[in-house]
C-alpha cells in the first residue's frame, strides 16, 4: 500500500481490504493470551486497593510555615515510612490533611520520628498533630450497589441489542465488553498501580465506549447482510468482512479522538485524574480492538452455523470460479444474471456470460442457423433537377 492510498484510507476516501474475518483464529488466540495473562496477574498479584477501600490513618495539623504537598510527600516517602502514595490535601489554606494506610507497620519510635519530622516542617509542636483511624470511604455497601447496577446495565444492554439486532449479536457484544474489563483490571494488577474510586468509575465508563464501537459495526453488518445482492455474491463471513472494512477507519478515528484528551490528562493531570485517565486509556484501546477483532468474528462464527448460510456457502462453492468469488477481503466481483440463470435465481460472472454467448453463436453457425446479418444502410437518393 502506497503512502497516498494509506492516507486516503485514513481520511475515509477509500475502504481498506483487510482479511479480518478470515484470520479470526489469529485474533482469538491473541485475545485469549492477553486475557489469560490478565487473569494470572489478578490471581497471583491481586489488586493494590487504595485506602478508600481498605481504610487507614488520618493525620491533621496546622500549616504554619506554608509547606506544599510535595514537601510533605518527600518526608512520607522516606524510609522507613514508605508512604509516597498518601493522599495529601490543603484544607482552608492553613491545614494539612494526610490520609494514608494504617501506621501499624511502624514501631513506636518510627511513628514518633514521623510526627517530629512533619511537625518541624510545618513549624508546630508534635502534639498538635491529630491522628485517628478511619474506615474505608468506599465500603462494602457501595461495592454491592455498584455490582447490582453493573448487572442491571449488562442485562439492559443485552435486551437492547437483542431487540435492535438479534441475540447472537448480543453475545458478541457481551464477550467484547467482558474482554475489555478483564484486560483493564489485569493491567492494574500486573503494574501494581493503585486502584481508587476513579478507577472503578473509569472501568464502568469503558463499557459504554466498547458498546458504541460494537453497535456501529453491527449496524453496518445488519444493513449489508439484509441486501440480497451482496449475499448472492459472497458468504455471510465475507459480507461481515466487507462491512467491518467499510467502518474500520471510522472506528479507529473515533477512538483516536478519544485517546488524545485522555493522554493529556494522563500526562498533565493530577493524581486523581491520572488514575481515571490510565484506566480509560487501556479500556478505549482494548474496546476499539475488541469491537473489530472479537465481536464481529464471533458473530460470523455463530451465523455461519445456521442452515440458511450453510446452504448459501454450498451453493457458492458449487459455482465455477468459487475460489475467486468466495474471498473474504473486500466486495466480490459483480455478477451478471443470464437468461438461463434467471429462472433458478443464480448469477454468474461476466466472463461466464461472454463464454456462454460465444458458445450459443457457434452452435447456431454449426447447425446451419446463421446469425442475423447486420442491416446495411441504403445510400441517399439523388435529387432530380428540374
Amino acid at each position: 500500500m502506497s503512502f497516498r492510498s494509506g492516507f486516503d484510507t485514513f481520511r475515509g476516501y477509500r475502504s481498506p481490504h483487510f482479511n479480518i474475518i478470515g484470520h479470526r483464529k489469529r485474533w482469538f488466540a491473541i485475545s485469549g493470551a492477553i486475557v489469560l495473562i490478565s487473569l494470572a496477574g489478578l490471581l497471583l498479584r491481586g489488586l493494590n486497593f487504595s485506602i478508600d477501600f481498605t481504610g487507614g490513618t488520618l493525620l491533621q495539623y496546622p500549616n504554619v510555615t506554608g509547606v506544599t504537598t510535595e514537601e510533605v510527600r518527600s518526608i512520607l516517602a522516606q524510609d522507613p515510612y514508605d508512604r509516597a502514595d498518601a493522599e495529601i490535601q490543603m484544607v482552608g489554606g492553613d491545614q494539612i490533611s494526610i490520609r494514608t494506610t494504617a501506621l501499624t507497620d511502624l514501631t513506636g519510635d518510627e511513628r514518633a520520628s514521623l510526627f517530629d519530622d512533619l511537625a518541624a516542617q510545618a513549624g508546630i509542636d508534635p502534639s498538635d498533630i491529630s491522628a485517628q483511624v478511619v474506615g474505608p470511604t468506599w465500603g462494602k455497601q457501595i461495592s454491592q450497589q455498584a455490582l447490582i447496577g453493573l448487572v442491571i446495565v449488562l442485562i439492559a444492554i443485552t435486551l437492547y441489542i437483542t431487540f435492535r439486532f438479534e441475540w447472537k449479536m448480543a453475545i458478541g457484544a457481551q464477550v467484547a465488553m467482558i474482554h475489555d474489563v478483564i484486560i483493564t483490571i489485569g493491567v492494574y494488577a500486573l503494574t501494581g498501580r493503585e486502584v481508587s474510586p476513579a478507577t472503578v468509575i473509569a472501568v464502568l465508563t469503558i463499557l459504554g465506549f466498547s458498546l458504541y464501537d460494537t453497535v456501529v459495526i453491527y449496524d453496518k453488518i445488519k444493513e449489508n447482510t439484509e441486501s440480497p445482492a451482496m449475499l448472492a455474491k459472497d458468504t455471510y463471513s465475507g459480507v461481515v468482512n466487507t462491512s467491518v472494512n467499510q467502518v474500520l477507519m471510522r472506528s479507529v478515528n473515533t477512538s483516536l479522538v478519544v485517546v488524545l484528551p485522555i493522554l493529556s490528562l494522563l500526562l498533565f493531570g493530577g493524581s486523581t485524574l491520572k488514575d481515571f485517565a490510565f484506566a480509560m486509556l487501556i479500556g478505549v484501546v482494548s474496546g476499539a480492538y475488541s469491537s473489530i477483532f472479537v465481536a464481529a468474528p464471533i458473530l460470523a462464527v455463530l451465523k455461519e452455523r445456521e442452515p440458511k448460510y450453510q446452504q448459501l456457502r454450498a451453493r457458492l462453492e458449487a459455482k465455477p470460479g468459487a475460489e475467486r468469488r468466495l474471498r473474504s477481503v473486500g466486495p466480490a466481483a459483480p455478477a451478471v444474471a443470464t437468461p438461463e440463470a434467471e429462472g433458478n435465481g443464480d448469477e454468474v460472472a461476466p466472463a461466464a456470460v461472454g463464454a456462454a454467448a460465444a458458445s450459443r453463436a457457434t452452435a447456431r453457425t454449426g447447425s446451419g442457423q446463421n446469425p442475423r446479418p447486420k442491416s446495411k444502410k441504403r445510400p441517399p437518393a439523388k435529387r432530380r433537377r428540374r
